[in-house]
């Protein structure tokens, strides 16, 4: 989830500082070890998946309002908060994929669901082209080619072990939040973030009329209120993390979420992925680095001779 929000929410990040670019890479970082914790804490309560992301889209709208808020009144009311159909529309959708992307983690190994994430910049580029004719450059397409390999070795483990399920809604959830980041790019005049806490709250709503919300126990309480402030926080982080430094070095940090994920999937619930998953996932890890880094190591190269 990281790597999806990068300059799409506020246009690229700038550095005029090295004090400042020192924070935004810790900033950054730790809305990636955030992210990562999806997996585990969906996992650890024993909630149903609308229930979870009905606290959690509760616990999470209030906290992202509070921030949207501050930084509306930071720069003196300039930033709108009028939605439109544009952002209803980013609000449904957002929704619709943290479903699938919850519903997910209680079907299959955490390192399946953050692995087939890691490629949603290779299928927000391939659906670009598909919809809008967006050019697709070849280091994208190779490296979307070697990171399908690594998905199929993944899911093709998944036959006859009960986990195709889950993967299926990791890839649904992926394709979303490709659309979802499409969508981000055609509606720049859009308030993005204000546009993620309407969606938080819209599950809130969901899961209040479709499930029982108040059937919990009180651990669970507490996880489901732990996991909205660690939604919250991941999404604020990146959000100032991502101003202060370019957007290649976010998407590379952020991209740090998947072994994030799956060592707290090991430390926290002692889950290991079967050996597919593994070498599936190095592959998908090598392709999402390279690209990444390759992105990384252009834009120091360009920012050195200007």
């Amino acid at each position: 989830m990281a790597a999806e929000m990068t300059e799409a929410l506020d246009g690229p990040g700038t550095t005029d500082t090295a004090a400042e670019r020192t924070l935004g890479i810790m900033l950054v970082a730790a809305s990636a070890a955030f992210f990562a914790l999806t997996g585990v804490l969906t996992k650890s309560i024993h909630a149903d998946p609308l229930t979870i992301t009905c606290w959690r889209g509760f616990v999470g709208a209030i906290l992202i309002t509070f921030y949207v808020l501050w930084r509306r009144r930071r720069s003196g009311g300039r930033e709108s908060l009028r939605l439109g159909w544009r952002g209803w529309l980013l609000a449904l959708e957002g929704a619709a994929a943290s479903i699938a992307f919850i519903s997910a983690f209680k079907f299959t190994y955490v390192a399946n669901v953050a692995v087939i994430y890691a490629t949603a910049p290779f299928i927000t580029a391939l659906l670009a082209f598909v919809l809008v004719r967006e050019p697709f450059r070849a280091q994208t397409l190779a490296a979307a080619a070697v990171s399908l390999c690594g998905v199929a070795i993944m899911v093709g483990s998944g036959f006859g072990s009960g986990h195709l399920f889950g993967d299926g809604l990791a890839l649904l959830m992926t394709a979303g939040s490709a659309l979802y980041m499409i969508m981000v790019r055609a509606f720049r005049d859009t308030p993005v973030v204000w546009a993620g806490a309407v969606s938080a709250l819209l599950l809130f709503v969901l899961g209040w009329f479709v499930t029982d919300p108040l059937a919990i126990s009180a651990r669970d309480a507490v996880l489901l209120v732990a996991f909205g402030g660690s939604f919250a926080a991941a999404s604020i982080l990146w959000t100032e993390g991502s101003r202060l430094i370019p957007a290649p070095e976010s998407g590379l940090l952020g991209a740090a979420e998947v072994p994030f994920a799956i060592l707290f999937a090991f430390l926290f619930l002692g889950e290991i992925a079967p050996a597919a998953s593994l070498i599936g996932g190095a592959i998908v890890l090598c392709a999402v680095f390279a690209h990444a880094g390759r992105d990384w190591l252009a834009a120091r190269k360009s920012a050195a001779t200007q």
